[in-house]
């Protein structure tokens, strides 16, 4: 069992708190299009009071998706923040928020290990990090009771993204699974608002075409900050398999709308592949 790590920091630590949070943040989620085909998304994962409210955007289209009952399995993928454990992580256990726990597909979970010598079972990399924690909460109060698989990217060369798609690909077969495939990523990070906003715009117009080599060359040209452009590009390859042909972006914020100091921002989107 991993326990929670981050409530009472990047998210409120009590039950009721975290509920009155995400129901607030989803109902002011403005979203007028049908977006009920969609199968992969992107939320960012830094703070609620500061990302939440447009993370709240990835997760009402999620509620809205035809298929969800049926799906079995969601996919959880974030980047290495601490720089701790493998290449490419897989947690075996499951995760508890102070909401519930979350069950691991273990089976899943050991199929991706198995898939590759380049996939590993690894708890150290998600000990301490933050990515794939602060989305349980919205995950259990909108989606309900699913399985997960937990993947960390301490490696995000396109090379380990494609690796990690057709894995999670081939075991979703293999194993009849129904899957959504979830990335967390903030954008640019530490520059004046008008900067961040100019580069992530740039980003932007790749993942609208759903261009992951592309995308993945312009993160490097741009010196973008951008910490999991290797989810986003897994999720990407992942929608593109099953159908999609455009990315959508929903929401745009920076914490800047929060602290009021545009000169040291983050930015923070929400994306769906439909």
């Amino acid at each position: 069992m991993r326990e929670p790590v981050f409530n009472g920091s990047f998210y409120p630590k009590y039950k009721g708190e975290i509920e009155e949070f995400i129901d607030s943040a989803i109902a002011k989620a403005d979203i007028k299009e049908d977006l009920s085909d969609a199968k992969c998304y992107v939320a960012p994962h830094a703070g609620f009071i500061y990302s939440g409210y447009t993370a709240a955007y990835t997760y009402k289209a999620m509620a809205s998706n035809n298929n969800l009952k049926d799906v079995d399995t969601i996919i959880l993928i974030g980047p290495n923040h601490t720089g701790i454990g493998t290449p490419l992580s897989i947690s075996f256990d499951d995760w508890r928020t102070p909401l519930d726990t979350a069950k691991n597909d273990l089976e899943f979970s050991k199929e991706l290990v198995n898939y590759s010598d380049n996939i590993y079972h690894d708890e150290s990399a998600h000990a301490d990090e933050h990515s794939l924690e602060v989305q349980l909460p919205f995950l259990q109060r909108v989606v309900g009771k699913k399985k997960y698989v937990f993947a960390c990217m301490g490696d995000q060369e396109v090379e380990n993204s494609e690796l990690l798609s057709k894995a999670i690909i081939s075991t979703a077969e293999k194993l009849k699974r129904n899957i959504i495939v979830l990335a967390s990523s903030d954008f640019d990070h530490y520059e004046k608002s008008t900067v961040a906003n100019k580069k992530d715009m740039k980003l932007a117009e790749y993942l609208k075409d759903m261009d992951y080599i592309g995308f993945n060359k312009e993160v490097k040209a741009l010196n973008n900050s951008i910490c999991g452009f290797g989810p986003i590009t897994v999720a990407l390859l992942c929608s593109k398999y099953y159908g999609a042909k455009n990315g959508k972006l929903l929401n745009f914020s920076n914490s800047g709308d929060k602290t009021g100091d545009y000169d040291q921002v983050v930015d923070y989107m929400s994306w769906i592949f439909i």
